[in-house]
C-alpha cells in the first residue's frame, strides 16, 4: 500500500513540474527583450529541395531566395497549428511582399492539406509532403519531434534558428525584430542566431 502511494506522488510532482514547466514555455511574453549578445557556435547554408505546392507543381526552395522566410511545420490534425495559422497569416499580411515570407510545410496528405486550406484561404505559400517534409526539417540538424516546428532561414539561405511548439505574437515580434537588426548591419548572422535561440 504505501509504495502504490509513493508512486502515486512521484507521478503527481512530474505532473506538476511538467505543467509548470510547458506553461512557462508557451505564455505570451509580450514585455521580455530578446537580446543579441549571445554566442552561436556557426551559421550553416541551409540545403534547397522541392516539394509540391496545393496544385500538386513542383516547387523549389531556392524561388523564394533574398526573403527572410519561417518554414513552419504543421499538419491538419495538429491543434496548435491550426490555431497558430490566424497568427501566421495576420504576420504574413504585415510583411507585404518585402518583408519575411512565411512558408507552410504540411507533413500530411495532399487531399486533407487540400481540403482545410480551402477553409484557411491561406495568404502564404503551402507545400506538401510526408516523408519529404520530414526530411526536410529533420535537414536542419534540430531534433524534430512534435509539431508546430519552425525554422528561420536568411535572405542568404542561412539556417538562423528553429523554435519547437506553438508561435505567439511576441515570438513573431522578436524574430522581426532580430532580423530587421540584421538587415540594417546592427548584428552580424552568428548575433542573430544567438538572438534566436533565445525566444
Amino acid at each position: 500500500m504505501r509504495k502504490s502511494i509513493g508512486i502515486v506522488a512521484i507521478a503527481f510532482i512530474a505532473l506538476v513540474i511538467g505543467v509548470i514547466w510547458y506553461g512557462g514555455r508557451h505564455t505570451d511574453r509580450e514585455d521580455v527583450p530578446v537580446p543579441v549578445e549571445a554566442y552561436a557556435p556557426e551559421i550553416v547554408e541551409y540545403p534547397s529541395f522541392t516539394m509540391k505546392d496545393l496544385d500538386g507543381k513542383d516547387r523549389e526552395f531556392s524561388e523564394w531566395h533574398g526573403r527572410h522566410r519561417l518554414l513552419n511545420f504543421w499538419a491538419t490534425w495538429c491543434a496548435p497549428c491550426r490555431r497558430e495559422i490566424p497568427l501566421l497569416k495576420k504576420f504574413q499580411a504585415e510583411q507585404g511582399d518585402d518583408g519575411i515570407l512565411v512558408m507552410g510545410i504540411a507533413v500530411d496528405f495532399p487531399e486533407d492539406v487540400e481540403r482545410y486550406a480551402e477553409e484557411a484561404e491561406f495568404n502564404y505559400p503551402i507545400l506538401v509532403g510526408q516523408e519529404e517534409a520530414m526530411a526536410v526539417a529533420e535537414s536542419s540538424g534540430v531534433m524534430f519531434i512534435a509539431m508546430p516546428f519552425t525554422m528561420i532561414i536568411s535572405r542568404d539561405g542561412e539556417f538562423l534558428g528553429a523554435y519547437l511548439g506553438e508561435l505567439h505574437r511576441s515570438h513573431l515580434d522578436g524574430i522581426s525584430s532580430i532580423l530587421s537588426r540584421l538587415d540594417s548591419g546592427d548584428i552580424d548572422a552568428l548575433q542573430a542566431k544567438g538572438a534566436l535561440d533565445l525566444l
